[in-house]
């Protein structure tokens, strides 16, 4: 008789390290929360290999889309060393849909993209969770998603977001440089902290400064340290949905990374320039603690980060209490910041001495 052969090891995807039951049992988790976000045009069900949107249920007669696809960088592995997920799904479509908003569209439709080396289903459900909530805040639908387990390509406690949005703008609404014009008034929606943007320069003064993350911020008592820093990015859409469909507004930014400084710049035609005076609204003291402590120039937190302007607004003199009122009524705080002038495209952030720490009057100024 033939010598019996020892059996060779039966390998499974689960042995690899992938859980298909993990990731079944997360799509269960998360179709309710996906079918909160319903609007006209979607009905959000979970489960196919692709999402439908039906224009002409939500209104539209001759539309443009607009796509944008961002992500929330950094902030993640605060995320991530911090146990908070719940606010960074909010983050991950503010990034989107605020990007979408500046070009005069309305948010339709959201899809997702979670990697992960080993699938936690809790921190992926309060993820996904966040997600829904912010798609709740900017009108839009959930319909559709992809959840990557890859181990290897990350350890098993990290994770990364990517989010991918979709909007609609009738062709005659579209916000194009063309609107604006020397004398438009810039006005300032206040931001609700960092937003998403500027967290590796955080990171580094948490680590650098022994921050006590879990404690009360030394600028503010009544506020963990962490839940000031992970506030979630404002999302501005229903708010100024209306407003641009009036026509009355010229042009938007959305002060993300580059700060007020560069992105300012991004909505302008060759012959206009923006100008902003810091000394028009009070720095957030959250802001004034990052510049302390990193002994920030004032000239490096206007490219850095908000300073406490997460949305730009640019409008006719003449319109500027009107907006300013229907802003507030929605919910916004509003500051008027500046002006545009007739120069080379670009824009220049001036403060006095005292403004943003500064030891005497500054300006910063970026062309382009």
């Amino acid at each position: 008789m033939e010598p019996k052969q020892d059996q060779p090891a039966s390998y499974t995807y689960a042995q690899a390290g992938v859980s298909i039951d993990a990731g079944n049992a997360l799509v269960r988790a998360i179709a309710p929360l996906a079918r909160s976000t319903r609007r006209a045009g979607a009905n959000a069900d979970l489960g196919g290999f692709g999402g439908f949107f039906d224009l002409k249920a939500a209104g539209f007669n001759d539309p443009l889309l607009v796509a944008a696809n961002d992500g929330v960088g950094t902030k993640l592995k605060l995320a991530i060393d911090s146990g908070k997920h719940d606010g960074v799904g909010i983050d991950l479509v503010a990034m989107c849909v605020n990007d979408l908003i500046v070009q005069g569209a309305e948010p339709l439709f959201f899809l997702d993209y979670y990697a992960t080396g080993k699938l936690d289903i809790d921190t992926a459900t309060a993820v996904v969770a966040g997600i829904a909530e912010g798609c709740k805040q900017a009108g839009c639908a959930l319909i559709g998603g992809e959840t990557a387990e890859m181990p290897g390509m990350y350890s098993d406690d990290d994770y990364d977001l990517a989010g991918f949005c979709v909007g609609a703008v009738e062709r005659n609404e579209v916000l194009t440089a063309d609107k604006l014009a020397e004398g438009d008034v810039i006005l300032g929606l206040a931001s609700s902290g960092v937003h998403s943007n500027g967290f590796s320069l955080v990171r580094r003064l948490a680590a650098d400064k022994g921050w006590k993350l879990n404690r009360p911020a030394l600028f503010d008592q009544e506020t963990i340290l962490i839940d000031a820093l992970m506030a979630p990015t404002r999302i501005y859409v229903k708010s100024l949905l209306p407003l641009v469909k009036s026509g009355k507004i010229h042009a938007l930014a959305h002060i993300t990374g580059g700060g007020l400084l560069e992105n300012i710049p991004r909505i302008l035609p060759d012959n206009l320039h923006a100008h902003v005076n810091a000394d028009a609204w009070q720095q957030p003291r959250l802001m004034a603690f990052l510049q302390a402590q990193g002994n920030i120039e004032p000239e490096e937190m206007a490219r850095t980060f908000n300073c406490g302007v997460g949305m730009a607004v640019v409008v006719a003199a003449a319109d500027v209490a009107d907006i300013t009122a229907a802003l507030e009524t929605a919910g916004e705080t509003v500051h008027r910041i500046g002006h545009i002038a007739a120069g080379t495209k670009g824009c220049t952030v001036t403060g006095s001495s005292e403004t943003w720490s500064a030891r005497s009057d500054w300006s910063a100024t970026h062309n382009g």
